[in-house]
């Protein structure tokens, strides 16, 4: 029987991975894409429009998971479960406007424990906190860090501001410039950048983990018109699932009220352009992870740095008249994952359930620790997935954002996947036989069974059902969020009077401390003069810079 690596010291976990020394740690790069949805990928799916080179390549290289979900699909409950490893409720990550305590150990605490440099570059839609463990930020986030964007059920018919709405369909299309290239631009910039500074800092460097989170392919659909010109010769496919407004499922008619779709029809043309600007940002993705694993084979440190690829959750891109996220649909959220280190594990694919939460437990496995003992953790180590073991085939997931009255729930298992939701009825789905999530076989609750198929449903549903009441208190969770709502909803109104301080991180990025100054030792001036070091005839040496030239 293989070895239960969750259970085992990480001496024993040593032995078991192969693992190289202390002094000999891997760094870790960690890559981001925000609302990339997996299912729309080549990698993924076969019929996939999408060019995306650099991925199919590092896809290769890698383990690949091909059923890997999100924890929330909403950008900062899910990032907030993401580094901490525990569902959005046990952390009072309810929407995009949530904080989570400065007391959550995340992966960053745990790996800047173990000597690592722990640094971040790009979106995490932190509110209040704003580093999380994270000893270095490198930009600042491209979303507020304020209550700005809390949720309010006590009025749920009212659309707020700052939501959704149709202009990223009906505006779609290229553009010169937007406000999230800008962000994006400088997160590469930032990233290479921290590199080429680590690999020249000197022999008693520390391993780095760097985060690398980009805000594409997020709407508005827009791209530059490079981009935008890629797929001039391509058809752009419409969605498979097309489904009438009022044969919707009731939490489906709430976002589509929500997001201001309810009263749009879409052309086929308007469709296809917001997919083509989509498509368009996810090639623009697939080359910045060009640019980044090009620098890590430039600066010498490909070979000893573990890459991770993943998101925050996905976009429906027009399946079933839905945009953006906000559901339990699979292309909303189902996200890529991929782990990439051949010297330690042999690329293959991994078909078992996997969420992002179990990204902090994995990443203690590989750092040759573990999570603390005696505090709650929801997510568990892929690491024996990683090894080719038998590994966990379960995921949860919790929402309570916009477009919901309750706290909405999912569970999946095998090929099953189980929603519920105290004000909507419940979902069961069989994925390998229906794919396209149009049989909701939680129907057998009600009417009687008449093939084996039908009752198996019925079963898995009373199993499920149980579960879930047992898992989740419905009411002290409502309440709970509903306190949570009215709480920010005082503050950030009495905050948005009189003199307004920032939350929102301001890089420190000091001109008195880069380049040549007659206060850093020479030392270290000597070694970031040139890369790789070279000498009097220009040969590469290995240390310092021999003979450098020096001066204005």
């Amino acid at each position: 029987m293989a070895p239960d690596l969750n259970s085992m010291p990480p001496s024993a976990l040593h032995e078991t991975t192969s693992r190289p020394e202390a002094a000999e740690q891997p760094n870790i790069l960690y890559i981001m894409a925000d609302q990339l949805a997996a299912p729309q990928l080549k990698m993924y799916n076969p019929e996939s429009q999408i060019k995306t080179p650099h991925l199919d390549a590092l896809a290769e290289q890698s383990v690949l998971f091909d059923s890997a979900y999100c924890p929330s699909p909403l950008c900062a409950p899910s990032r907030m479960s993401m580094i901490s490893g525990l569902l959005p409720m046990k952390i009072g990550a309810y929407d995009n406007a949530s904080q989570i305590g400065s007391d959550v150990p995340t992966y960053a605490h745990y790996l800047r424990s173990k000597g690592y440099h722990t640094a971040l570059a790009g979106k995490m839609h932190f509110v209040g906190d704003q580093l999380h463990g994270y000893e270095q930020r490198l930009t600042s986030d491209i979303y507020p860090a304020d209550f700005g964007w809390a949720v309010n059920w006590d009025e749920p018919d009212t659309r707020l501001e700052w939501y959704h709405n149709a202009s990223s369909i009906l505006q779609a299309g290229p553009c010169a410039r937007s406000n999230q290239l800008d962000y994006d631009e400088e997160v590469m910039f930032k990233s290479t950048q921290y590199i080429w500074d680590h690999v020249r800092e000197g022999p008693k460097k520390r391993p780095f983990c760097l985060t690398v989170s980009l805000t594409h392919p997020h709407d508005p659909y827009t791209i530059t018109k490079q981009y935008w010109d890629r797929y001039e010769d391509t058809d752009i496919a419409l969605p498979k699932v097309n489904i009438p407004k009022e044969e919707q499922d009731p939490h489906s008619k709430r976002l589509m009220k929500v997001c201001d779709l309810w009263d749009q029809d879409f052309t086929d043309e308007q469709i296809k352009r917001a997919k083509r600007a989509y498509y368009g940002s996810v090639s623009y993705v697939d080359d910045n992870i060009g640019k980044l694993l090009q620098t890590l084979e430039d600066a010498g440190l490909a070979d000893n740095t573990i890459v991770i690829f993943s998101g925050d959750h996905g976009d429906m891109l027009g399946e079933r008249g839905l945009w953006y996220k906000m559901s339990y649909f699979e292309s909303s959220v189902r996200v890529p994952l991929l782990v990439s280190y051949p010297k330690w594990f042999e690329p293959h694919r991994v078909s078992k359930n996997v969420s992002t939460l179990d990204l902090l437990p994995t990443l203690c496995d590989l750092v040759g620790t573990k999570p603390s003992p005696h505090l709650p953790m929801d997510g568990i180590s892929m690491m024996p997935h990683l090894k080719k073991q038998e590994g966990h085939d379960t995921v949860f997931a919790e929402y309570t954002g916009e477009g919901t009255i309750r706290p909405l729930f999912m569970i999946r298992r095998g090929p099953w996947k189980y929603i519920t939701c105290p004000a909507d009825d419940p979902q069961l789905f069989h994925l390998e036989r229906d794919p396209q999530e149009l049989d909701n076989l939680a129907r057998f609750r009600k009417i009687e069974p008449k093939t084996p198929e039908e009752q198996e449903a019925r079963e898995m549903f009373a199993k499920f059902d149980a579960e879930a009441a047992a898992k989740w208190d419905y009411d002290a969770i409502t309440a709970q969020v509903f306190q949570s709502q009215r709480s920010r909803r005082v503050v950030w109104d009495a905050l948005k009077l009189g003199n307004f301080t920032s939350w929102d991180f301001n890089p420190d990025d000091d001109g008195r401390k880069k380049y040549i100054r007659s206060t850093i030792p020479l030392d270290d001036l000597e070694r970031r003069a040139r890369f790789p070091a070279v000498d009097v005839y220009g040969h590469e040496v290995k240390g310092v810079v021999v003979n450098s030239t020096r001066g204005g």
